[in-house]
């Protein structure tokens, strides 16, 4: 095999090495070992080309021989790419006419290779390795041609081109040429998976194929929108990911070495090539799992699609996912922008007052100063707040200008806004009279909580549209539940770690803890607990009556006849106990989805009630509902917590799977009144009206809750 090395390469000297530096080069080389997976015949095959080139070059008359070979040799070969075979029948890849080379046997061939791996040519490695491994395979093929040898030959090249893959696509990885790095180590990976080598080598490789995978994400999704098939790609990756990780925020191992922070500065990196679209597709079917996380991105997608594209419902959508985190998260200036977009005013009045972020309220009341409220302060800082902190997080909107009057002249929102009843809560909503600029407030009434006089939504958005002074123009939140990092200048294997840390996103306390226990069963509990109690009282009454008499007449002592009373049976009738209910069976109708939910409601209560029977959950929900709610249980037992609850319920749909009739979503309409105790004290109570969509499966003939997700109705 014609090998494109030269002596002075083998030893990794220049050509005007001295005699000692030709031999300290020797003396290193020989001592440094290969990965022990190499036969004792591919080292001793190394070691006799370094011996070789050491004696040639030491020697200065056979180096004056070389040299003058070195230096003018070259070869009639063609170099036009096609392989050639030498006389044992293996395929040799064409050289360079013009590169120096040394012809070497084939048992020499595999010593050849690794000293091409030390010298970091890789790429020619594979280039020489695949065709000579393919020779092999086809002498072991047919055991007449084969050899002894040719069994420990195979494997040692298919080691030298399984860690040519490997170390290729790590140079390439540093190049930040991700997608054909992964490329280079799927093929390294594929070669392995065929011969049915090296596994440990194997799960190298793949720890790397896992590692990459947030680069090649951000590679492939900041292509141009016309590279779908690559950027769908992209997606698919994430998802894969996010499933591993158990969503945005979860505690999962996908193996990309990314902790919880490390993984939001990636998702922020991700943003900014992604469209407003692909975001909120993303982030709401993440937000079901549920991840406050990904709720809170959601709702910042649907806000940008919703003011970009005239869709106020949109915007509603979003005020639902806010008044969701802002149970746990201080995002009520997100709601009060929201409800400002909606014309809801008072409402966003209202949310202002909640918030504690003061530097941005300061700069809303200095916007505010010549006004009897803060609504001209609020609507400059939400033109601000979309224009720099919304819009750039999305690749189709990037630039985009937010303009208020712009955005509440046009009839879309007009239209919208004019269907908006003004209820109690509402008491500043307005609707467009007579043209585009007109507005006027309905209903305004003085706020009680604070002095503030009502100014028209009208007067607000034009106090914004006139010039703005050069001063006071840097409002901007400083404090969001994430900041996006600037990409690394220089290859880092995580350049996702940033100093100082990204602060945290809202966390997942801001769950609804939906407990059970309804009317019905709390009546029907009461009831019996009353007849209990009376019939005690009764059998005490009767006792003291007893011995009041057996005092007065001298004694004690029985009337004839007596009541026969044996053993064997109660004076009076006991009721059987209340067995278990059954599951809900059958097929889904009406009547059994609210049997299902019911059933829920019961287990719930019972799991996180006082006596803590968490082995119930099994009898109602399915994974990952059931992972879910039995860590909160355990987590409620272990801090000595409880919860009361009452429900009612109304089934607004059911829906088969069409493709699985063993899949429905049911569709419901609940109130829950709860109580949360510890240590005997109420610590906290909440009263919510929902719409709840239930994600049932049936196994064999039985209907279980697989998932939910939630919104909060007005």
């Amino acid at each position: 095999m014609l090998i494109p090395l030269d002596y002075y390469r083998i030893l990794g000297v220049p050509i005007q090495a001295t005699a000692e530096q030709l031999q300290q080069a020797h003396r290193d080389r020989t001592r440094q070992r290969p990965r022990r997976e190499y036969s004792e015949a591919a080292i001793a095959g190394r070691k006799q080309l370094l011996n070789e080139a050491y004696e040639i070059l030491c020697d200065p008359e056979g180096r004056s021989r070389y040299d003058a070979s070195f230096l003018s040799k070259t070869y009639d070969r063609p170099s036009n790419g096609v392989q050639s075979e030498d006389t044992n029948g293996t395929a040799t890849p064409d050289i360079d006419p013009q590169t120096p080379s040394i012809e070497v046997e084939d048992k020499e061939a595999i010593g050849a290779l690794l000293v091409l791996h030390e010298l970091g040519e890789y790429e020619l490695v594979l280039k020489l390795g695949r065709p000579h491994v393919a020779t092999l395979n086809r002498r072991l093929d047919r055991p007449e041609t084969s050899t002894p040898g040719d069994a420990i030959a195979r494997s040692d090249v298919v080691l030298a081109l399984a860690t040519a893959y490997l170390e290729l696509g790590r140079e390439q990885w540093q190049q930040k040429q991700y997608e054909r790095a992964a490329a280079t180590l799927e093929a390294g990976q594929a070669l392995l998976l065929r011969e049915g080598l090296f596994p440990n080598l194997r799960g190298e490789i793949q720890a790397d194929v896992d590692k990459l995978r947030p680069y090649r994400i951000l590679e492939l999704v900041a292509l141009p929108s016309d590279r779908e098939s690559d950027r769908a790609r992209a997606f698919q990756l994430l998802r894969d990911m996010l499933q591993e990780r158990g969503g945005i925020d979860g505690s999962g191992d996908d193996r990309s070495g990314l902790n919880v922070d490390d993984f939001l500065r990636f998702i922020q990196q991700l943003r900014r090539h992604a469209t407003v679209i692909e975001q909120q597709q993303l982030f709401e079917r993440e937000a079901r799992r549920p991840s406050a996380a990904a709720t809170y991105l959601a709702a910042y997608a649907a806000i940008a699609r919703g003011f970009t594209e005239r869709q106020p419902g949109q915007i509603h959508r979003a005020k639902l996912m806010l008044i969701q985190l802002g149970r746990r998260q201080d995002v009520h200036l997100e709601r009060a922008a929201c409800c400002l977009l909606l014309g809801q005013t008072d409402r966003a009045s209202r949310a202002l007052e909640l918030s504690q972020d003061e530097q941005t309220l300061t700069f809303i009341r200095e916007r505010s100063r010549e006004s009897p409220d803060l609504l001209p302060g609020l609507c400059f800082y939400t033109e601000r707040w979309l224009q720099e902190e919304v819009f750039p997080h999305f690749r189709d909107l990037v630039g985009q200008q937010a303009s208020l009057k712009t955005y509440f002249a046009d009839e879309r929102v007009q239209s919208h806004l004019e269907q908006l009843p003004a209820d109690s809560e509402a008491a500043n909503q307005w609707v467009p009279v007579g043209g585009a600029a007109q507005m006027t407030s309905l209903g305004q009434q003085p706020d009680v909580r604070q002095t503030w006089q009502t100014t028209s939504l009208s007067q607000a958005v034009a106090t914004i549209a006139a010039p703005k002074s050069a001063s006071g123009d840097t409002g901007n939140r400083t404090q969001l539940p994430f900041e996006p990092i600037a990409p690394r200048s220089t290859p880092d294997p995580n350049p996702f770690q940033a100093e100082p840390p990204t602060p945290k996103p809202p966390t997942d306390k801001g769950r609804l803890r939906k407990k059970t226990q309804w009317k019905v069963d709390r009546l029907v509990l009461v009831g019996a607990g009353a007849i209990v109690a009376l019939l005690f009282l009764l059998w005490l009454l009767t006792r003291i009556l007893a011995g009041l008499a057996a005092v007065f007449s001298g004694g004690p002592g029985l009337e004839s006849p007596q009541p026969a009373v044996g053993i064997n049976a109660p004076p009076v009738s006991i009721p059987e106990p209340q067995a278990t209910p059954e599951p809900p069976s059958g097929e889904l109708t009406p009547e059994v989805a609210a049997q299902v939910v019911r059933t829920w409601f019961e287990v719930k209560s019972a799991a996180m009630g006082p006596e803590h029977e968490i082995d119930r959950l099994d009898e109602v929900l399915v994974d990952p509902a059931l992972s879910q709610w039995r860590g909160r249980a355990r987590s409620y037992q272990n801090l000595g917590e409880s919860a009361e609850y009452e429900h009612t319920l109304e089934i607004e749909e059911v829906t088969i799977d069409p493709e699985n009739p063993d899949r429905a979503e049911v569709v419901t309409l609940v109130r829950e009144e709860a109580t949360k105790s510890a240590g005997g004290q109420v610590v906290e109570s909440w009263n919510s009206p929902l719409r709840v969509r239930y994600e049932l499966v049936r196994q064999g003939d039985r209907w279980s809750i697989r998932d939910w997700s939630w919104t909060e109705v007005n």
